[in-house]
């Protein structure tokens, strides 16, 4: 398919890009708390990606009806308890382990469904969380069968992430919502709310080395700004088969980072169960139910399943 001149390999090619600054970003995040607290980190990376994405397309932003911005408030509800679950889940537990745990909204996403809407899952969807639990299980815990509280913090992640796309999902199917106007003002409300909590909770303050820059303005203008903006206009073009596909690699990317970057390694187990996560993530992905093409969705402006609207750390 070609739209405007944008092929389904160049928009897949935009997707994989944007996942790999996503796995980049665990270890940017780890960096910067090492110099600002984690509220004081999600403000700026917020609020500095909504101006960031408000000035990238400022005429399409203007004018915002009252619907798309009550989605967006209720949107960036959920998105501070994923991020408050990821950063503070990276404080205290691996970044591989925070890659992966974090990505499990793929999982609590369809129990959500049935438990919500009450539509059953397929029996496909219930081996997958089964082998996803058994390799979560074989990651998280130690020696003692106990699990850190950064794991615990980093599955409250991906349990409101599967909320968030929930609630996202709602969203787009209105026909008063503009999805791309949802995506960016969910950003703003989320580093208001992230503000809010930090000025009462931490004592603000900026970074004091290049490197806490870099990797903040990094977060915030690629991770978070730019990448919102990318995701959506390449979900345009490809179907939501191949976002799924590409999504998956999100915790590869930040355990090959870890591993690079900061040196970390796991026990063998824990390598096992992360490819038993991702292998279950690709058998859910692969093939799916939501399917779609990129041409379908409400008023030809997002596929109906709601993925043109996922966020990620």
């Amino acid at each position: 398919m070609k739209k405007n001149g944008m092929t389904q390999i160049k928009a897949d090619m935009m997707l994989m890009l944007v996942t790999l600054g996503w796995g980049v970003s665990y270890f940017m995040m780890d960096l910067c708390l090492e110099e600002i607290d984690p509220l004081t980190l999600n403000a700026f990376r917020f609020l500095g990606a909504f101006v960031v994405a408000w000035l990238l397309i400022v005429r399409k932003m203007i004018h915002v009806n009252r619907m798309t911005l009550k989605y967006a408030f209720f949107v960036s509800l959920s998105l501070v308890i994923v991020y408050i679950g990821a950063t503070y889940g990276v404080k205290y537990t691996s970044q591989s382990n925070a890659g992966f745990l974090c990505g499990t909204a793929v999982i609590f996403t369809p129990v959500l469904t049935f438990l919500i809407k009450r539509v059953l899952p397929e029996k496909k969807i219930l081996f997958v969380v089964l082998l996803c639990t058994a390799g979560m299980a074989l990651m998280t815990l130690d020696s003692h069968m106990k699990v850190a509280s950064g794991d615990l913090l980093c599955l409250m992640c991906g349990l409101f992430y599967a909320v968030d796309l929930l609630i996202n999902e709602a969203g787009v199917r209105h026909r008063e919502v503009d999805a791309f106007q949802l995506g960016v003002y969910q950003l703003g409300f989320t580093g208001v709310w992230m503000l809010l909590l930090a000025l009462i909770f931490e004592d603000m303050r900026l970074p004091e080395t290049g490197a806490c820059w870099v990797a903040l303005i990094f977060l915030t203008v690629f991770c978070t700004g730019i990448a919102y903006i990318a995701q959506v206009i390449g979900q345009q073009y490809t179907s939501a088969t191949h976002v799924g596909v590409i999504f998956t690699l999100e915790p590869v990317f930040a355990a090959i980072v870890a591993f690079l970057f900061a040196g970390e390694r796991l026990l063998p187990r824990a390598y096992v169960g992360m490819v038993m996560m991702l292998v279950s993530i690709l058998i859910m992905e692969l093939g799916g139910a939501s399917g779609g093409s990129a041409d379908g969705g409400r008023d030809d402006r997002i596929d109906g399943s709601g993925s043109a609207e996922q966020e990620h750390i």
